[in-house]
């Protein structure tokens, strides 16, 4: 039986496929619109204002957080452009400030 860690994997494999080795704009916004829009549609609870403009900064600022993880951590030296370790700090970078936005918000 697969497990979500294989799904996952596998996933970023593909979007790395696709996208070619190095992240750009587009597997920034990919990744973290994706993971700020899961953020707010998955969060348990009633919006208080269930607007757009919300559910778009959810969006922004899981970009936000994508690219700034990634250029924080190829500036620290922690990663090269391209490598398992950026994917996986963009991704956990854009999940955490989507949940901590969206849990905020609503």
């Amino acid at each position: 039986m697969p497990s979500v860690n294989n799904f996952i994997i596998v996933i970023i494999d593909l979007m790395a496929h696709l996208m070619g080795v190095r992240m750009g704009f587009l597997a920034f916004l990919v990744i973290g619109g994706g993971s700020g829009a899961a953020a707010w549609i998955f969060y348990p609870g009633r919006s208080k204002n269930a607007n757009a403009i919300r559910f778009l900064m959810a969006i922004a600022l899981g970009f936000i957080a994508a690219m700034a993880s990634s250029l924080l951590g190829q500036y620290g030296g922690y990663f090269q452009s391209g490598q398992m370790l950026e994917w996986a700090s963009a991704i956990l970078a854009a999940c955490i400030t989507g949940i901590c936005f969206t849990a905020l918000a609503k």
